[in-house]
């Protein structure tokens, strides 16, 4: 499909550069298969939700994976930027770095706080260059592994704040909460799950009392998904993968709540991501754990979710695309123009849709 399919004007002001507080203030713009939108607000959840339905959150928790450092050579240093993406080993993280052409194979670069003099050998957190590819994605190995590497990202990096807010603002105190949901437990995520900020400890003490269950899935998001797509057409298009699991006990609980007759309802696009990827092609859902570079757009055959928590997403993104193939693309379009003239905040930071299809 052509990309330009999925481009839509925003204006600036539509950005929600803070979340809304308490969280489950937000507002919730309701798109069914057909009929009317409701506007409604995210504390109205468990009011579109059924005894025996299940709500499946991402665990995921966001790791400080922006790092600063300088890359030297023959003498002369150059700032760069590290977004770490995906880990692959003990002492191995792929990244997009910036500005990419800073740095070749071979070179090392030094992460740590402060200015270039500041950084001692004691405190400092030094990477080879061991691999580069396209858009500016290098593989690093790391001086230090283990719990060791965690414990120095977590010293030296700075929490992974989307670019478009990143870019009016700098992070602060803050944002180490507001960019962590209530379900975070697993460390691994580079970007926060946004559909799941919107929960408090009050909204699931509603939906369970709705009579709907919570299970847990884990995907750990990685810094692909603020990537804008440079190909015109959707097939060209190659996904970054990311780590998910669904664990086998999690599975079983999942397919006996649907053949009880209760839905799906996937907190955000990564659960609904992992779910799919789980999904074998007779439908049944199955324990599952490794790499998923699912891409969905128009024309998908959705197997697990019946309903889509989601926030409103960027312009000719794979997000969008997947939205659109989940309520379809003339409906999404006109939910989107309907929430930009009704004042609705958008992007990770902003209010949500509760999308819910004809099974």
């Amino acid at each position: 499909m052509r990309v330009d399919l999925f481009d839509f004007e925003l204006p600036e002001d539509r950005i929600a550069l803070r979340p809304a507080e308490p969280r489950d203030a937000a507002r919730l713009l309701v798109v069914p298969p057909d009929g009317d939108f409701i506007h409604a607000g995210v504390r109205d959840i468990p009011a579109f939700l059924r005894p025996g339905d299940v709500l499946v959150v991402n665990d995921t928790k966001v790791i400080p994976a922006r790092l600063d450092g300088f890359r030297t050579r023959g003498g002369v240093s150059a700032r760069i930027q590290a977004t770490l993406h995906k880990r692959e080993g003990e002492d191995r993280w792929r990244a997009f770095v910036r500005p990419a052409k800073k740095v070749n194979i071979g070179e090392r670069v030094r992460f740590g706080q402060g200015s270039e003099s500041s950084v001692c050998e004691l405190g400092a957190l030094d990477a080879d260059v061991i691999e580069k590819g396209e858009g500016g994605e290098v593989l690093l190995a790391f001086s230090f592994s283990g719990p060791a590497l965690d414990e120095a990202i977590m010293r030296h990096g700075h929490m992974p704040l989307p670019p478009y807010i990143a870019s009016k603002r700098g992070e602060d105190a803050r944002d180490q909460q507001d960019y962590q949901t209530l379900f975070a437990r697993d460390p691994g995520a580079v970007a926060a799950p946004t559909a799941s900020l919107h929960f408090t400890p009050a909204l699931v003490a509603a939906i369970e009392a709705a009579g709907v269950t919570i299970e847990r899935v884990t995907l750990h998001v990685g810094a692909g998904t603020f990537l804008p797509m440079k190909v015109d057409d959707t097939a060209d298009h190659r996904m970054h993968a990311e780590y998910g699991v669904l664990r086998e006990e999690v599975a079983q609980r999942l397919e006996a709540a649907r053949a009880r007759g209760g839905r799906i309802m996937a907190a955000g696009t990564t659960s609904l991501r992992i779910l799919e990827t789980a999904a074998g092609e007779d439908g049944r859902l199955r324990a599952f754990a490794g790499d998923t570079s699912i891409f969905i757009t128009p024309g998908y055959q959705f197997k697990a979710v019946d309903v889509l928590l989601t926030n409103f997403h960027l312009p000719r993104s794979t997000l969008f695309m997947l939205v659109c193939a989940f309520s379809g693309l003339e409906r999404m379009r006109e939910a989107y123009t309907q929430a930009m003239a009704s004042g609705y905040r958008f992007y990770s930071y902003g209010d949500a849709c509760l999308l819910i299809r004809t099974p």
